[in-house]
């Protein structure tokens, strides 16, 4: 009698089985075809931000400082920047050289206190290209960079430092010691759309 009850319930559950195989594939295939569709999306999207996007003429060091709250030093040499627009959000790239002692007071003065300038454990490969890199400025990415590079990031709101309060947007920083006694400060930041660069006077 248990044998045939058993069957009977086995006979009786068989179709609700196959039914939650059924509607677990149909699952599992419209979670594929999102993620599928989601990489795509992805993807056009970032070719069509790199198509739209754009360097600006006129982003001088002096200019870009200003509006991203970056205080360059007196006594900072080789000051370089690059402002590049897109149809999402802007990017605001600046560089300059400092005596190591002197960059080293200045990142005192610049990075909060609870921030870590840590090492580049994990470079990018030789031949990274962001859609705004350094490269634009003539020099190596800094995300390729291990010897004698610390890195960090922080926001305005979490940089109450002598010069941190004047940020107006989060940044990058990299501070690169590229030889001895030399270190070249790298800051990178991601700006709303609607800056513009003061138009370049004609040679």
């Amino acid at each position: 009698m248990s044998g045939t009850a058993g069957h009977v319930a086995r006979s009786r559950w068989s179709p609700l089985r196959r039914a939650l195989v059924i509607a677990g594939s149909a699952v599992a295939s419209a979670v594929a075809l999102v993620l599928v569709f989601a990489l795509l999306m992805d993807k056009w999207l970032s070719d069509y931000e790199a198509e739209s996007s754009q360097w600006r003429d006129g982003a001088t060091p002096a200019w870009l400082s200003g509006e991203m709250g970056v205080r360059i030093p007196a006594e900072a040499s080789d000051r370089r920047a690059g402002y590049r627009t897109s149809s999402r959000y802007d990017t605001g790239i600046l560089a300059f050289t400092l005596p190591t002692a002197d960059a080293n007071a200045y990142l005192d003065r610049l990075v909060p206190s609870d921030v870590t300038l840590n090492k580049n454990l994990h470079p990018e490969p030789q031949g990274y290209a962001p859609m705004a890199g350094f490269a634009h400025l003539g020099l190596p990415e800094p995300e390729t960079l291990t010897t004698g590079l610390r890195r960090t990031s922080f926001c305005p709101e979490n940089a109450p430092t002598t010069e941190g309060r004047y940020l107006a947007y989060c940044v990058a920083l990299f501070a690169h010691e590229y030889k001895s006694g030399s270190t070249r400060i790298y800051i990178r930041s991601t700006i709303e759309p609607g800056l513009s660069p003061p138009p370049t006077t004609p040679a």
